[in-house]
């Protein structure tokens, strides 16, 4: 680890990230170029001590997790991702199971404000959401592992289903494997690929039964529907975007026609997270 040019590189780079590219008001009195550090902090879901450390070169080494998360934070190209990690003495991600988001998708997601929309890995993996997706959808920033992968969740947290009408459950489990089963054989052999499958068939019958009838998912747009506890039904059409690589998608939910959920949406940017119930 290098952390003398670790700590410069985060400082330049923080310093030259502007507060609008970030979603973030630049406020009557900022007196530091670019962003702040508790900014930095607060958008890369660590504490403002550690990350301050890590820019005074007497931080520990940062885990993989930290350095995704900073470099989603500070907007990273591909190779300056790459480059943080050699920094910090690791490995960078295989580009085959590849979760970093560049700055020109982080920039779109910011400036949808009425519209939900997330970045997801080709394992289902949340990996950034805008604000209207965070407050229909709950909030993915914190969670680490595979609390992020949806399909997870989907199959060992029942609990979380409460949030889809129960007639749709069979159909969205059927669409959970029929995704994965594609991503398994396009990156066949890939660990991070034979580890989710392997738990998942270790701790759901649902999961295994589902992947026996070797169904394969077809990634077209459909109508999701979603339950929010204080505003009601959203029914909304899911169309996945593509990155380059083929290995992230974009989705983008826009109200599904003749339906109410553009109304609920403006409703929901208004009262924000004041009201919502806990799922």
């Amino acid at each position: 680890m290098n952390r003398e040019e670790l700590a410069d590189f985060l400082r330049r780079r923080r310093e030259g990230l502007q507060p609008a590219a970030v979603g973030l008001s630049p406020g009557a009195r900022r007196r530091t170029p670019g962003l702040r550090r508790d900014e930095v902090a607060m958008l890369a879901g660590m504490s403002t001590d550690y990350y301050t450390r890590l820019e005074q070169a007497r931080g520990p080494r940062p885990s993989t997790q930290v350095l995704a998360a900073l470099a989603r934070a500070l907007r990273f190209t591909d190779s300056e991702r790459d480059h943080l990690y050699h920094l910090a003495g690791q490995q960078p991600p295989a580009r085959g199971g590849d979760t970093h988001v560049g700055p020109a998708i982080l920039h779109v997601l910011t400036k949808l404000d009425d519209t939900p929309a997330c970045v997801i890995s080709d394992l289902g993996e949340v990996l950034v959401q805008n604000r209207i997706h965070t407050l229909l959808s709950g909030d993915y920033s914190q969670a680490r592992g595979l609390e992020r992968c949806v399909s997870w969740l989907w199959f060992t947290r029942p609990e979380g289903r409460r949030r889809f009408p129960e007639a749709d459950w069979d159909g969205m489990s059927h669409k959970h494997v029929a995704d994965l089963r594609a991503t398994a054989a396009r990156r066949a052999g890939d660990a991070d690929v034979t580890d989710l499958v392997a738990r998942l068939r270790a701790e759901s019958p649902e999961f295994e039964r589902l992947w026996n009838a070797h169904e394969v998912g077809t990634g077209h747009g459909h109508v999701k529907r979603m339950i929010h506890p204080d505003i009601g039904m959203f029914e909304l059409v899911c169309e996945p975007l593509l990155t380059p690589s083929a290995t992230r998608q974009v989705l983008v939910y826009y109200p599904a026609p003749g339906t109410d959920t553009q109304e609920k949406l403006d409703l929901l940017r208004v009262i924000g997270t004041q009201s919502m119930s806990t799922y």
